[in-house]
């Protein structure tokens, strides 16, 4: 799960995915940029997954480097941008072939959801509606992999 700094979105979507899946799988997140390095998600972040029984305190902001593009089967970006920067690191077609938008990915195809929002500007309501969206993406993604 790949965001801007590792502390709103992508945390979320790490939490969620992981709630959702067989613990036989690995999930992990990481930002496009080193700013957040080793901080704990945004507080915002951590209160709407606790509000939902999800608990990602323990989460720690990582960068993302090309050593994801090797060690995962599956790149999830929330953004355009985010893509646009992952993509800038991979170094084969089998890279790039692991490098998903997520609501893309996860089939959800209206114009106004393809990206997930950075609500780090916003406030509680704009990351309930994020939360809203990572949890129908990850919901998606965990039955269209078979990963529960």
């Amino acid at each position: 799960m790949v965001c801007l700094g590792n502390i709103c979105r992508s945390p979320l979507a790490e939490g969620i995915l992981r709630s959702k899946i067989s613990e036989k799988h690995t999930v992990a997140s990481a930002g496009t940029i080193s700013f957040h390095e080793g901080e704990h998600p945004d507080k915002r972040s951590t209160k709407i997954a606790k509000e939902y029984g999800v608990d990602i305190s323990h989460q720690r902001a990582n960068y993302f480097t090309e050593k994801h593009l090797e060690d995962f089967d599956k790149i999830f970006c929330m953004d355009l941008k985010n893509l646009e920067d992952v993509l800038s690191k991979a170094n084969s077609e089998e890279q790039r072939s692991k490098v998903f938008l997520i609501m893309e990915e996860a089939g959800v195809l209206s114009d106004e959801k393809i990206e997930v929002p950075d609500p780090y500007y916003g406030d509680m309501s704009d990351f309930e509606k994020v939360y809203q969206m990572l949890d129908q993406a990850c919901e998606a993604i965990a039955e269209k992999y078979n990963l529960k």
